[in-house]
């Protein structure tokens, strides 16, 4: 019919393409997935919800894996060396604070944990963003509040 390697037929030229596949950037996936994790482990850990604050950690070291393997470098920064350079020891001993229901552990971990937030924030020039141990003991629409098995 006339079409030779290489070509595309009229239909084809004009049929429409795919949509381009969603990146979030890592400002997005610290909005969207960092932020809300560090919040709610704060509002469990305060209601001694131990089970949920677990849970609710596990799932910040996942995102946080999903960042790094998203973006391993931003604005020529490493971000897995920055997250396991500042983050990954307050989280750890944050665990441990969660494995034994020590509130006043909890809290100096949790402490740590934001104060590295902050300093991460400062080595990626990003300082502006601050982020505090919230004060307030809810998150929009869930009950934090331990509920018998």
């Amino acid at each position: 019919l006339g079409f030779g390697p290489g070509t595309m037929s009229a239909a084809a030229q004009n049929a429409p393409q795919p949509p381009q596949v969603y990146r979030p950037g890592v400002g997005d996936l610290m909005t969207m997935t960092i932020q809300p994790r560090h919040t709610k482990i704060a509002i469990a850990g305060r209601e001694a919800n131990w089970p949920l604050a677990k849970y609710e950690l596990h799932q910040l070291q996942e995102a946080l894996d999903r960042v790094v393997q998203n973006w391993p470098r931003w604005k020529g920064l490493p971000l897995g060396g920055m997250v396991d350079s500042i983050i990954r020891g307050p989280m750890d001993e944050l665990g441990k604070a969660i494995e034994r229901k020590d509130e006043v552990t909890f809290d100096a971990a949790y402490e740590k944990l934001t104060e590295g937030c902050n300093a991460c924030h400062q080595a990626a020039n990003v300082g502006q963003i601050v982020i505090k141990v919230p004060s307030g003991s809810s998150f929009p629409d869930q009950d934090f509040r331990p509920r018998e098995p």
